[in-house]
């Protein structure tokens, strides 16, 4: 999604928002509230980049499936969108699945942004599941420059995230799975870490606010939840301290032209011959909560090793159910198809 700020919006109202522009709130004088709102903050915020410098946020989320890195990033460009700003943000991402790798772009900057593709080297990585920085298929802090940012989703302190991870950039923490289980009620963390990365990038409290709003009211129609993912992203705004980014560098003004060759099937689309080797990918560490079983109560029905999507349970010697913690995903569907209601969850603690 690409954004273009304000006041280039006033001489595009009739822009289509498909085409990559959003629609101008003025474009409908019967607009709501939101709208409404948009139109006077941006109407205040028109000199609001005079005098800045040209320089360019690139900030990149990793997260897993079913996090809410995409709806993050999304978020944190809407709130720069709103500051005044030119925005840019996108997903990247493989086999649809909860669980599997993600990755997320947000581009900010005062000048029109002509990069495209992805973010080779953030000013501001957002690992949203710590376990990625043990994954070497996914290596979030590669291309980080000197000076960079990592924000790391953990109960440890910045310290110990920093020793343990060995990583050389700033370091921020917070344990954003405790703070979404306790003021939503789940771990979805989209809004939150669209707060934090919002403070880090320097936008405004308002501005936050507002994205969020927007962008989660086209996900969710209930206005009780779009109000509780707007006070816990600004809870997290307010916990994290303004950290100096020291990296951003100026807006590319133009992109070299590649002419990709035409090659033949045989080469462009070579044949892969060897086994398959899925499971040798350790998949338990994408669980916040993990099945445990009540044996007293089981009635080895077997329901749940039907149910299960990655055949992760199997029957132990007496005939009853356990799973293989190093493939369950922690999807507990298991626990709510069993009738007997013998299974239960217990929260993952990362220990180093």
């Amino acid at each position: 999604m690409y954004r273009i700020p304000f006041q280039v919006m006033l001489r595009n109202f009739n822009t289509n928002r498909s085409a990559g522009v959003y629609l101008s709130p003025l474009a409908d004088h019967k607009g709501s509230a939101l709208q409404e709102k948009v139109v006077l903050f941006c109407l205040a915020k028109q000199n609001l980049l005079k005098g800045t410098d040209e320089a360019m946020f690139r900030v990149r989320f990793h997260g897993r499936g079913g996090q809410g890195a995409k709806v993050a990033s999304r978020v944190l460009g809407t709130a720069a969108f709103f500051e005044g700003y030119y925005a840019q943000d996108f997903p990247l991402y493989g086999a649809e699945r909860r669980g599997a790798p993600i990755s997320a772009f947000t581009r900010i900057s005062k000048e029109p942004i002509l990069e495209r593709g992805v973010i080779t080297e953030p000013d501001i990585v957002m690992i949203m599941d710590e376990t990625l920085l043990d994954d070497l298929q996914v290596r979030p802090l590669s291309g980080l420059p000197e000076g960079g940012i990592v924000f790391v989703n953990t109960a440890h302190t910045s310290e110990e995230a920093k020793v343990r991870y060995k990583i050389t950039a700033q370091v921020v923490t917070l344990d954003l799975i405790k703070i979404g289980l306790d003021m939503l009620g789940r771990p979805v963390l989209s809004t939150l870490a669209s707060g934090v990365a919002s403070k880090l990038v320097g936008i405004r409290e308002d501005a936050l606010g507002m994205a969020v709003e927007k962008e989660i009211s086209e996900i969710i129609p209930d206005k009780d939840l779009i109000a509780k993912n707007r006070e816990v992203a600004l809870y997290c705004y307010r916990t994290i301290q303004a950290v100096e980014v020291k990296t951003a560098q100026v807006v590319h003004k133009g992109s070299p032209v590649f002419s990709m060759p035409c090659e033949a099937a045989s080469v462009s689309s070579p044949s892969i011959n060897v086994a398959g080797n899925t499971f040798l990918r350790k998949t338990g560490n994408w669980r916040v909560f993990k099945p445990v079983w009540n044996y007293e109560v089981c009635t080895k029905c077997r329901i749940c090793v039907a149910g299960c999507p990655d055949g992760c349970i199997a029957l132990n010697t007496e005939g009853f159910p356990y799973a293989d913690y190093d493939h369950c995903k922690g999807c507990l569907i298991c626990v709510e198809e069993c009738p007997m209601k013998a299974i239960g969850s217990e929260r993952e603690v990362h220990a180093w």
